[in-house]
């Protein structure tokens, strides 16, 4: 229990404060200049105080997280026990308002575990549930659904989705077919939804259906609230994907499911702006968990050639080797001062679609440009599964994809380049 108080005196102080930075953080290092780009104390957006939740997060993910990890990827899912203990420790929901239920600390704090998360390699553990999914039952449900739902969420006991994706519609929200027509005071959910994270483990989704048979598709989306063991709502199989496996990922369909209109977030036709209001924080989610994986393949790497011996001494001592480091370190450095740059403007309320999907798209691709550089620089261990930076190979290829891919990305870039 005491770790429980400290982490909430310390996130209580960690608030969103006005779009600048003190004397003292233009004093801390940046990772590039740090002897470690990992090491803790550095980052001109962030204080003391949100030192002492990443020092006391990464304690946590080492304990808890790590040694059980190979075992989630071969179950394909990960333990249930394991939520409940970050949501204990106060490590869920971290950015959503106390008096919601939630922990109450500001974006930079959710940025933290977030972080730690995609160094240890455990990417999309607990950033979709607290950052992209409980947000819209905290801005947008009503108080009731806050009441009821999101002390269990934040507790860990309550594990949530987003069903979005369709078989036949991924990126595109025009494309969506499941429907909820208005029955009495229900509404019966007809459908079905692939690539569902948190799929086979949710008891609570939020549902992405039409309720507007006229006009733009789009323009008649509503959001629902599912919950588990709900008559005709039924999950698939857990998906075998190439990468992140840990992460359950399933089909779900929707037979005659009746909810009732208490589990509508928000008002009904009004779930496309919901979404589009969101984006920005979900897109700057991937990228700096790309950013901190990045830098985390690095100093892997780095380690591995100072101890690696080819041709009489150290790969670390070769020329091109050398030169090949110092131009990812470099590509990294940048990456991390823009992304920075976006989480202190989304900490205050600024950032705008167009520069998150630039930090997604960048960052992202930068991060599949790190991994394959890196798993070069390992040679045959680096093709090992069992090495970390072969997981990590395959674990960064789906940041460019989910969460609007990166060509959807380009284009709402354009848009700003070229207004339509």
């Amino acid at each position: 229990m005491a770790h429980i108080v400290r982490g909430t005196r310390v996130l209580s102080r960690c608030v969103a404060r006005p779009f600048s930075m003190s004397a003292t953080n233009l004093n801390r290092p940046e990772p590039s200049s740090a002897p470690s780009m990992l090491d803790i104390g550095t980052r001109r957006i962030f204080n003391e105080e949100h030192d002492m939740l990443r020092e006391a997060f990464r304690k946590f993910v080492e304990a808890e997280v790590t040694p059980r990890h190979r075992q989630w990827e071969e179950d394909g899912v990960t333990g249930r026990d394991v939520w409940e203990k970050a949501g204990a420790a106060g490590y869920l929901n971290v950015n959503i308002p106390e008096e919601h239920g939630g922990v109450g600390g500001d974006f930079k704090s959710a940025t933290i575990v977030n972080e730690e998360l995609a160094s240890a390699g455990a990417s999309g553990l607990f950033s979709p549930h607290s950052d992209i999914i409980v947000p819209y039952v905290s801005k947008y449900g009503s108080d009731e659904m806050r009441k009821r739902l999101i002390p269990a969420m934040t507790a860990g006991k309550c594990i949530t989705a987003i069903g979005m994706s369709e078989p036949g519609a991924g990126s595109d929200l025009q494309g969506l077919q499941t429907r909820a027509d208005r029955d009495g005071s229900d509404y019966i959910i007809n459908g079905s939804k692939t690539w569902i994270s948190n799929g086979q483990l949710a008891d609570a989704v939020v549902v992405v259906a039409k309720t507007c048979k006229e006009g733009k598709a789009a323009h008649g989306l509503s959001l629902f609230i599912v919950e588990r063991g709900m008559p005709g709502f039924e999950r698939g199989k857990n998906l075998v994907k190439i990468g992140m496996k840990a992460n359950d990922t399933s089909e779900l369909f929707f037979s005659d499911v009746r909810v009732p209109a208490m589990n509508l977030i928000g008002e009904e036709n009004r779930g496309f702006y919901y979404m589009m209001n969101e984006l920005p924080q979900e897109r700057l989610t991937v990228a700096t968990a790309a950013i901190s994986a990045s830098e985390a393949m690095f100093e892997w790497t780095r380690e591995y050639l100072a101890e690696r011996k080819a041709f009489g001494g150290p790969l670390s001592k070769m020329q091109l080797i050398r030169h090949r480091m110092a131009k990812m370190k470099t590509e990294i450095a940048v990456g991390r001062a823009f992304v920075d740059s976006c989480i202190e403007r989304h900490d205050a309320n600024f950032l705008d679609t167009v520069t998150a999907s630039m930090a997604k798209a960048w960052a992202s691709e930068m991060q599949d440009r790190v991994a394959d550089e890196c798993v070069q620089l390992h040679g045959g261990m680096g093709y090992m599964y069992d090495y970390k930076i072969g997981k990590a190979y395959v674990d960064s290829r789906i940041q460019r994809i989910y969460a609007g891919t990166n060509e959807i990305m380009m284009d709402l870039v354009a848009r700003s380049v070229f207004p339509r």
